[in-house]
């Protein structure tokens, strides 16, 4: 635990270098005044909380401190904290119950999804799961090669289309290659299409029937890679993709790059997601379980000499 806390701390520093560590300091007054309330909902929305989940938790906190007879700020950070903890759920890895397991990755194009696909195989690996990818992402012409990148580098099989195959029958061929060859977990490699392209999305919803077709029960888990340097408008992509395929996860990428780790929170208030991975740096190993209490505790830890 010490070390995915440290983990995140240090990639989580722009979030809170730019955007929490204003919070933190807003903490630093003694007592609750009348602006306290306006105050801290304009540092939630500069936090990129979100307007709808920032309001949520201000109306809240006013409810309960009222109720509870707080006057102090400590007080209100610690309320603050309870609020944004019962906005994350905790992350569970997978059971592996079903074999194969079998995984669907969605995201839009450039969101870090081959990459975290990448590393998912990587984790999966060192559990002692043999992982075969699937390459459903048949348009783009660099997809399939990038996804036998990772293949090589992880030392895992990957199964891919010619360009402009039908990603259906791909996705088809893959499953039943993993039945047949006895693989406990596969990956599939969706399109990364634009959330807004409307034909493009219904190829999203045919792969993921005709996983269904290949195994009953699968896919197993839908999850979408959240690119968290984007904001909120990774909300309105997520909330897009959900509604063409029952997404039952999110996985955040860059999040060591990104200032607006904040959007985090939105995400099970506004699509009732649970976050299962975060991806932590650039190296293979660089994605871990998502822990919400050290999260928590990362965007609010003051940095050293500050």
């Amino acid at each position: 635990m010490s070390n995915i806390f440290n983990k995140l701390r240090e990639s989580l520093q722009k979030t809170r270098d730019v955007t929490f560590g204003k919070i933190a300091t807003f903490f630093g007054a003694t007592e609750i005044d009348d602006s306290t309330f306006d105050d801290l909902e304009e540092l939630l929305i500069q936090a990129d909380v979100g307007v709808e989940t920032t309001l949520n938790l201000i109306d809240t906190a006013i409810e309960k401190v009222d109720e509870l007879g707080y006057t102090r700020m400590s007080q209100l950070e610690d309320l603050l904290r309870t609020e944004l903890s019962a906005l994350l759920f905790d992350a569970v890895e997978p059971d592996f119950t079903e074999k194969p397991t079998v995984i669907m990755v969605a995201g839009v194009n450039g969101s870090g999804k081959t990459t975290s696909i990448g590393k998912l195989a990587a984790r999966y690996k060192r559990m002692d799961k043999s992982v075969l990818l699937v390459g459903a992402d048949t348009y783009r012409a660099a997809a399939a090669d990038q996804l036998e990148v990772w293949a090589d580098r992880v030392g895992v099989p990957i199964i891919t289309g010619q360009q402009d195959s039908d990603p259906g029958a791909v996705t088809y061929d893959g499953i039943k290659s993993a039945i047949a060859r006895n693989i406990d977990v596969v990956l599939i490699d969706t399109a990364g299409r634009l959330h807004t392209r409307y034909n493009l999305m219904e190829e999203i919803k045919k792969v993921y029937r005709v996983a269904e077709k290949a195994l009953p029960g699968a896919p197993h888990q839908s999850w979408i890679v959240i690119d968290t340097t984007t904001g909120q408008n990774a909300l309105r992509q997520a909330e897009a993709f959900g509604k063409a395929v029952n997404l039952n996860g999110a996985i955040l990428a860059k999040l060591d790059s990104s200032a607006k780790g904040g959007m985090v929170f939105a995400i099970k208030d506004q699509l009732g997601l649970p976050v299962i991975y975060a991806g932590l740096g650039e190296k293979v190993e660089d994605l871990e379980l998502f822990d919400k209490r050290s999260f928590i505790d990362g965007i609010f830890t003051k940095n050293e000499g500050k």
